[in-house]
Protein backbone atom coordinates (compact mmCIF):
# COMPACT_ATOMS: atom_id res chain seq x y z
CA UNK A 1 0.00 0.00 0.00
CA UNK A 2 2.27 3.13 -0.87
CA UNK A 3 5.28 2.00 0.85
CA UNK A 4 2.92 2.72 4.24
CA UNK A 5 3.63 0.73 7.36
CA UNK A 6 0.14 0.11 8.39
CA UNK A 7 1.02 -1.50 12.02
CA UNK A 8 3.09 2.01 12.26
CA UNK A 9 -0.34 3.92 11.20
CA UNK A 10 -2.47 1.74 13.85
CA UNK A 11 0.63 2.51 16.77
CA UNK A 12 -0.05 5.93 16.00
CA UNK A 13 -4.27 5.95 15.80
CA UNK A 14 -3.77 4.10 19.26
CA UNK A 15 -1.49 6.52 20.30
CA UNK A 16 -3.87 9.16 19.97
CA UNK A 17 -6.66 7.84 21.24
CA UNK A 18 -4.31 7.06 24.67
CA UNK A 19 -3.09 10.92 24.63
CA UNK A 20 -6.99 11.88 24.23
CA UNK A 21 -7.49 9.92 27.42
CA UNK A 22 -5.02 11.45 29.28
CA UNK A 23 -5.19 15.17 27.41
CA UNK A 24 -9.37 14.85 28.55
CA UNK A 25 -8.74 13.51 31.74
CA UNK A 26 -8.95 14.80 35.53
CA UNK A 27 -5.26 14.97 35.45
CA UNK A 28 -4.87 17.42 32.37
CA UNK A 29 -7.90 19.57 31.05
CA UNK A 30 -11.10 17.67 31.54
CA UNK A 31 -12.56 20.40 33.85
CA UNK A 32 -11.78 23.60 32.05
CA UNK A 33 -12.75 21.77 29.11
CA UNK A 34 -16.22 20.43 30.14
CA UNK A 35 -16.88 24.29 31.69
CA UNK A 36 -15.95 25.96 28.19
CA UNK A 37 -17.99 23.60 26.39
CA UNK A 38 -20.71 23.59 28.98
CA UNK A 39 -20.78 20.34 29.67
CA UNK A 40 -21.48 17.51 32.43
CA UNK A 41 -18.94 14.92 30.99
CA UNK A 42 -20.99 12.49 31.53
CA UNK A 43 -21.40 10.55 27.63
CA UNK A 44 -25.68 9.71 26.75
CA UNK A 45 -26.09 6.11 26.83
CA UNK A 46 -28.66 5.81 23.99
CA UNK A 47 -27.98 7.37 19.62
CA UNK A 48 -25.24 9.35 18.68
CA UNK A 49 -23.70 10.59 22.12
CA UNK A 50 -23.58 6.26 23.22
CA UNK A 51 -20.33 5.71 24.48
CA UNK A 52 -19.36 2.72 22.52
CA UNK A 53 -20.12 4.93 19.30
CA UNK A 54 -18.37 7.97 20.44
CA UNK A 55 -15.13 5.90 20.94
CA UNK A 56 -15.16 3.89 18.03
CA UNK A 57 -15.91 6.26 15.53
CA UNK A 58 -13.38 8.67 16.95
CA UNK A 59 -10.85 5.43 16.70
CA UNK A 60 -11.83 5.28 13.02
CA UNK A 61 -10.93 9.20 12.62
CA UNK A 62 -7.60 8.94 14.37
CA UNK A 63 -6.78 6.15 12.00
CA UNK A 64 -7.95 7.93 9.34
CA UNK A 65 -5.77 10.38 10.15
CA UNK A 66 -2.66 8.40 10.72
CA UNK A 67 -2.85 6.79 7.29
CA UNK A 68 -3.54 10.09 5.55
CA UNK A 69 -0.27 11.75 7.68
CA UNK A 70 1.76 8.45 6.49
CA UNK A 71 0.54 8.98 2.96
CA UNK A 72 1.81 12.71 3.28
CA UNK A 73 5.02 11.62 4.69
CA UNK A 74 5.61 9.02 2.13
CA UNK A 75 7.77 5.79 2.90
CA UNK A 76 10.14 5.51 5.68
CA UNK A 77 10.23 9.04 6.66
CA UNK A 78 13.01 10.45 8.84
CA UNK A 79 12.34 11.35 12.90
CA UNK A 80 13.05 14.94 12.32
CA UNK A 81 11.17 15.03 9.16
CA UNK A 82 7.76 13.39 11.07
CA UNK A 83 8.12 15.81 13.87
CA UNK A 84 8.43 18.76 11.04
CA UNK A 85 5.38 17.67 9.25
CA UNK A 86 3.74 16.88 12.60
CA UNK A 87 3.79 20.43 13.48
CA UNK A 88 2.65 21.59 10.58
CA UNK A 89 -0.37 19.34 10.29
CA UNK A 90 -1.45 20.12 13.91
CA UNK A 91 -0.41 23.42 14.57
CA UNK A 92 -0.56 24.80 11.01
CA UNK A 93 -3.42 22.95 9.92
CA UNK A 94 -6.02 21.47 12.08
CA UNK A 95 -5.23 23.79 15.38
CA UNK A 96 -5.85 26.71 12.85
CA UNK A 97 -8.66 25.06 11.18
CA UNK A 98 -10.39 25.21 14.47
CA UNK A 99 -9.39 28.06 15.32
CA UNK A 100 -11.33 29.69 12.11
CA UNK A 101 -14.78 27.67 13.48
CA UNK A 102 -13.97 28.66 16.93
CA UNK A 103 -14.44 32.61 16.19
CA UNK A 104 -17.12 31.81 14.15
CA UNK A 105 -18.72 29.92 17.02
CA UNK A 106 -18.10 32.32 20.10
CA UNK A 107 -16.09 29.82 21.66
CA UNK A 108 -13.28 30.29 24.22
CA UNK A 109 -9.45 30.69 23.32
CA UNK A 110 -8.88 28.47 26.07
CA UNK A 111 -11.45 25.72 25.14
CA UNK A 112 -9.20 26.46 21.53
CA UNK A 113 -5.99 26.21 23.29
CA UNK A 114 -6.76 22.98 24.49
CA UNK A 115 -8.44 21.37 21.46
CA UNK A 116 -5.81 22.91 18.91
CA UNK A 117 -3.31 21.78 21.69
CA UNK A 118 -4.37 18.34 21.25
CA UNK A 119 -4.01 17.98 17.80
CA UNK A 120 -0.72 19.75 17.30
CA UNK A 121 0.44 17.27 20.20
CA UNK A 122 -1.44 14.29 18.43
CA UNK A 123 0.19 14.90 15.37
CA UNK A 124 3.50 15.18 16.74
CA UNK A 125 3.08 11.61 18.32
CA UNK A 126 2.14 10.37 14.65
CA UNK A 127 5.30 11.57 13.12
CA UNK A 128 7.80 10.31 15.61
CA UNK A 129 6.05 6.94 15.54
CA UNK A 130 5.87 6.79 11.94
CA UNK A 131 9.65 8.43 11.92
CA UNK A 132 10.81 5.95 14.13
CA UNK A 133 8.88 2.73 12.73
CA UNK A 134 9.25 2.42 9.09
Amino acid sequence: MHGINILAVLAAAVSAFLLGGLWYSKLLFEKVWQAENGQTGELKEDGAGHPARVFGVSFVFALLAAYAFALWLGPEPELMEGLHYGLLAGLGIAATSFGINYQFSGRSTKLWLIDGGYHTVQFLLYGVILGLIN
